[in-house]
């Protein structure tokens, strides 16, 4: 396994470029996909974003200063690639965010893509009734198991602020499970 340091100087010299970039994907396609996932809720669109993601990553390594970690500011990019595909659609549809949201969430149902059962379809529904931050902040810690101090790396938020954001998701998501 190639050291990210390694990889990162493989991605900005031009012989051995795309044979590290054929790594990189390998090594994080999976989790970013999830990552994504979470934001977009469809898999097409996932898949889209994912895609528009690694070449922003691919464009832009030359640029990579290393200040972060290499996934940190991978995340960063798609994280920002969700966001920005979610206006631009809600906007061509005439909707607005949330309610592009809802839609979305009311079609997780019938995405063959989606495997989880009536609780988990409630869950995820609760999730996308957060605000952008919380859901961010929520899907990142819970699901992607990450500490605070990374979270803040890829949000550029402060490590207080984030587990506020945390904290009120997870009030709001067992108010919003305990209700019928």
């Amino acid at each position: 396994m190639i050291g990210e340091e390694a990889l990162v100087h493989q991605l900005k010299q031009q012989e051995t470029q795309s044979q590290a970039f054929e790594i990189l994907v390998n090594l994080y396609k999976e989790r970013l996909y999830w990552h994504i996932r979470r934001i977009v809720l469809d898999h097409d669109d996932t898949d889209d974003v994912l895609q528009n993601t690694f070449i922003k990553v691919y464009r832009n390594i030359g640029g990579f200063k290393g200040d972060s970690k290499l996934y940190s500011w991978m995340y960063r990019i798609a994280t920002n690639e969700s966001l920005t595909f979610l206006k631009t659609k809600s906007k061509k549809l005439g909707v607005t965010n949330d309610e592009l949201i809802d839609k979305m969430t009311d079609r997780l149902e019938a995405d063959v893509y989606f495997e989880g059962d009536e609780i988990q379809l409630k869950l995820q529904k609760a999730i996308a009734s957060l605000p952008e931050k919380q859901k961010l902040v929520f899907n990142m810690k819970y699901f992607e198991e990450m500490k605070y101090d990374e979270i803040s790396e890829i949000l550029e938020t402060s490590v207080g602020g984030l587990k506020a954001s945390y904290h009120l998701a997870v009030k709001k998501l067992e108010a919003y499970l305990t209700t019928d």
